[in-house]
């Protein structure tokens, strides 16, 4: 008898119950259980557990568990709670959220390409003017992170004609796309977007990047799109970029803090569109699919997936 799965979550009762259904939908060979339902001596004998969100107290439960499935693409939460346990920790690496990654980023590059905030400024100030055009092929999109979600992101954006330049910590060649690497790499690419996407990982090497220093370095006018994580960028410095004109608008879907605050000047300021953090949701009948691929190599031949480098952060 195959040892039972954990679902460990700190979701709402009927998201983690949502979750379970999945799971065993796609599992149908396996076991898996919310960890409060489980017995002492099923906790005990769990090697695998998967993930949304978990209480580390909660973790500390299943002393033999021999690796962690993430839900979900980011983990530097995971990364950061759960650095005193040895466990390896496999993020979801999903088709699916690459593909509606890629779709957000190119309707809200169309968003600012086609001057949508001015035209909403406009109506509210019963303005009626044509703002000029510009052609794709004279815009230049650059990205921020060129993993998974980065690749399929730049692959619709010059499908639809755009100019693509990306950004990666390791150098990188992708067809079509002018990629860059390095501290050198990120001025060249700052300086030349019209549109500048964030779609990195969070680490300590990219909290607080987007700052005073780097918004300066991009050209008048240009505007951001945060589809990462908020800490990568300093929000007042943002705030004051915007405020001085230098850069025109923000499309911001997360933030340093979740829900944002009633309180932040985020949500009323004239240059910012914020978003409730919806750019790429995690489908659960795919995320299900790819756990299922995970556990079903694993119980073949005990191979645990490719995990996260902790040391990286992602």
């Amino acid at each position: 008898m195959a040892c039972p799965i954990a679902l460990v979550t700190r979701l709402p009762p009927e998201e983690e119950n949502a979750w379970t259904d999945a799971l065993n939908a796609a599992l149908p060979g396996e076991t898996v259980t919310v960890i409060r339902s489980m017995t002492p001596e099923e906790r005990e004998r769990c090697e695998i557990a998967i993930v949304a969100n978990p209480d580390p107290a909660d973790i500390a439960l299943l002393p033999n568990c021999r690796w962690i499935q993430s839900v979900w693409a980011g983990v530097e939460r995971l990364v950061a709670e759960l650095a005193d346990r040895p466990v390896p920790i496999v993020r979801l690496v999903d088709p699916a959220l690459a593909d509606k990654m890629a779709e957000a980023v190119l309707a809200w590059t169309l968003y600012l390409f086609r001057d949508m905030p001015a035209y909403a400024r406009q109506q509210r100030a019963h303005l009626w003017k044509q703002q000029p055009y510009r052609r794709a092929e004279e815009t230049t999109v650059a990205l921020l992170g060129l993993g998974a979600l980065g690749q399929a992101a730049a692959l619709r954006l010059g499908e639809a004609g755009f100019r693509v330049a990306g950004w990666s910590r390791r150098p990188k060649s992708i067809d079509g796309v002018a990629c860059h690497a390095g501290e050198d790499g990120l001025k060249t690419v700052l300086a030349g977007a019209d549109i500048l996407v964030c779609l990195l990982p969070l680490t300590e090497g990219t909290r607080g990047l987007l700052d005073a220093a780097q918004f300066g370095q991009m050209r008048k006018g240009a505007s951001l799109v945060n589809f990462a994580r908020g800490p990568i960028v300093a929000t007042g410095d943002l705030i004051a970029a915007l405020d001085s004109g230098h850069l025109d608008h923000a499309v911001l879907d997360v933030f340093d803090t979740e829900p944002l605050p009633a309180d932040s000047l985020l949500w009323d300021h004239p240059s910012v569109t914020v978003l409730p953090h919806i750019s790429a949701p995690t489908d659960k009948r795919s995320a299900a699919r790819i756990v299922a691929e995970n556990i079903a190599a694993y119980r073949v031949d005990g191979t645990i997936p490719p995990a996260v480098d902790i040391a990286r952060g992602y």
